[in-house]
């Protein structure tokens, strides 16, 4: 493949560490590369310098002639006075820019529904963030490098960015560098990945996935390797053989080789022993809504007769394009809002704990330091039947002894939420909500994470854009999709792509729409209410085998395997039935 620019003996510090040490390395054409290490490490460093955005200390970077380079960065600074057209597009002749089939995807994609005159001082930073991804794709690039391009974007963001960089290029030409923690992404686009390790960058062929499996075999051929971090990587590879990424056609890495690192380890969690905990802690009620509608002060309708419960040991995951609702459902789960009808029924032994997007909580401690807090807050926890030291948690969330002193209004972003995080499980919760909890954390730490919460005995609701944490560390996803219901789903983050897919081709499909007569259409409405009355009632029949089970004697072999049995009769009833509601929608949606 043709050299597109290159990196030669590079070498970078800042006035408290060295960053790059002699390091030298390329993109050519075809190249599809994700960089992921530890924050602080030297990502967004090296992608400004290959960016030439810094200089470095020494050696130097060379590009191919005239090779037209995008970046994105993490900050995106524009007039305010601007109008979103003017930074998307310039000043060029509409004719000129309507006509081009890639700017016309980029709009559709990331600002259809902004107004166009609008200036962009009064966006929000999120919205921001799609105007300066907009513009930079809507340019003529050889590469494109981009600075964490996920944050700010929903799950059809995300799904529409990962699409139209898989076919910006054909598959051997273009380069593209990108940082990001979403390590679905990461799968989706990549096809190298490079660590930034100790001021080395080490190259690692394929996606998340081979990344994973490639560093977990080098792990276990060196013995001076951390014993926990290989633990991790274990877990994590056995989670991406079994898991929702098992289920894509992109395996890179070595199928034998990967099957036989993870042999004989076992599910992430014990579903059953978790159960049987958090039974203990809850008892069998947690969360009802029932028959729940709810409309804003304005009479703007959020949610209509839906019909939601949680029980112990439950772990949800919520997804939801950006003001579809999922703020306003939590708030109802927690009670800190009623609703316009039904009924909400919160147990007796309910403790909330949540996790907030901005961890606007440690505002009011922002001269106490990390040490002061945690001594004065708790020496102790309980996880399970286990009492652990705090000094052990702290560790696991990677807070090293000299940063114990670090004042909070120090801390970087991912340290708050981790910080907050810790300070949440000293409370003991027993039903935890963590609202975005992905911002700011990288790869390493995100795994770390999801050790802890494999090991938490409680109810557990996720609400995220990021689709590898939301199926590996849920058992169940609902979908909102804007509609005012709340859909279960079986097959993931894909099938509620699926069933967002029909409503944004609607348009095009007004007349096979009309094709179906007045009874027709009624026929297929009663069949799909009947269906979800169904799934309803074949849910609630799941929830009760799982208390069951919890609550069966966990040596009485044969009542254990009875109600196995039974479980996996009414999972395979939920599946048909959904399959076959799948189908009706999309008919009434054609």
């Amino acid at each position: 493949m043709a050299h597109l620019l290159g990196a030669q003996s590079i070498s970078h510090s800042f006035p408290n560490r060295e960053v790059f040490d002699s390091v030298t390395i390329g993109i050519a054409e075809g190249d599809r590369i994700g960089v992921v290490g530890r924050n602080g490490d030297g990502k967004s460093t090296l992608i400004k310098i290959l960016s030439r955005q810094l200089v470095p200390d020494s050696g130097n970077v060379t590009y191919r002639g005239n090779l037209r380079v995008g970046f994105l960065t993490q900050t995106d600074v524009f007039d305010p006075e601007l109008s979103v057209a003017k930074v998307v597009v310039g000043d060029g002749p509409e004719y000129e820019w309507a006509a081009d089939p890639k700017i016309r995807d980029v709009l559709g994609g990331l600002v259809a529904d902004l107004d166009w005159e609008q200036s962009v001082g009064t966006l929000s930073g999120g919205q921001i963030r799609r105007v300066a991804l907009a513009r930079l794709l809507a340019g003529d690039h050889d590469v494109i490098m981009l600075d964490e391009p996920t944050n700010h974007l929903d799950v059809d963001g995300v799904n529409w960015l990962a699409n139209h960089l898989k076919t910006r290029w054909n598959a051997s030409s273009g380069g593209l560098l990108v940082i990001t923690h979403d390590r679905w992404f990461l799968d989706a686009v990549c096809n190298t990945t490079w660590e930034v390790v100790s001021g080395r960058i080490e190259p690692f062929s394929g996606g998340y996935a081979a990344y994973v499996q490639q560093r977990a075999e080098r792990s276990r051929q060196q013995a001076a390797i951390d014993a926990r971090r290989r633990n991790l990587l274990r877990k994590e590879l056995a989670w991406l053989g079994r898991g929702a990424p098992a289920r894509t056609a992109k395996p890179k890495f070595r199928i034998d080789a990967a099957l036989e690192l993870i042999g004989n380890e076992p599910p992430p969690r014990d579903s059953i022993e978790l159960s049987k905990l958090a039974t203990a802690r809850l008892g069998k009620d947690v969360v009802d809504l029932e028959d729940v509608s709810y409309q804003t002060p304005d009479g703007k309708e959020i949610f209509k007769d839906i019909t939601l419960r949680l029980g112990p040991a439950d772990r949800i995951g919520l997804v939801g394009s950006n003001g579809a609702g999922k703020t306003t459902l939590i708030k109802l789960l927690t009670g800190a809002i009623a609703p316009t009808s039904g009924r909400v029924k919160i147990g007796k032994t309910v403790k909330f704990a949540q996790l907030s997007q901005d961890v606007v909580e440690l505002d009011q401690h922002a001269e106490d330091r990390i040490f002061n807090m945690i001594k004065r807050e708790k020496t102790t926890f309980v996880v399970g039947k286990k009492e652990i030291p705090t000094g052990q948690l702290v560790e696991q969330l990677g807070f090293k002894s000299e940063e114990l002193q670090t004042p909070i209004k120090d801390l970087s972003g991912g340290q708050r939420r981790r910080f907050q995080l810790l300070r949440l499980m000293f409370t003991e919760p027993n039903v935890l909500i963590l609202d975005e909890p992905t911002n700011d954390l990288d790869t390493d730490m995100l795994a770390a994470i999801e050790d802890l919460l494999d090991i938490w005995p409680g109810t557990l609701i996720v609400v995220s854009h990021d689709r590898y944490l939301l199926e590996r560390v849920t058992d169940n996803q609902y979908g909102l999709l804007g509609d005012g219901k709340v859909r279960h789903l079986p097959g993931g983050v894909d099938q509620y792509l699926q069933l967002k897919r029909p409503k944004k081709v609607a348009e095009t499909k007004k007349v096979q729409s009309q094709e179906l007569s007045g009874g027709e259409r009624r026929n297929l409405e009663k069949e799909s209410a009947r269906l979800e009355r169904l799934i309803a009632k074949l849910e609630s029949q799941l929830t009760a085998v799982h208390l069951e089970l919890a609550a069966a004697d966990q040596s009485d072999y044969e009542v254990l395997s009875e109600l196995a049995a039974k479980e996996s009769l009414i999972r395979s009833e939920i599946e048909q039935s959904e399959q076959s509601w799948l189908e009706v929608a999309q008919k009434l949606q054609q």
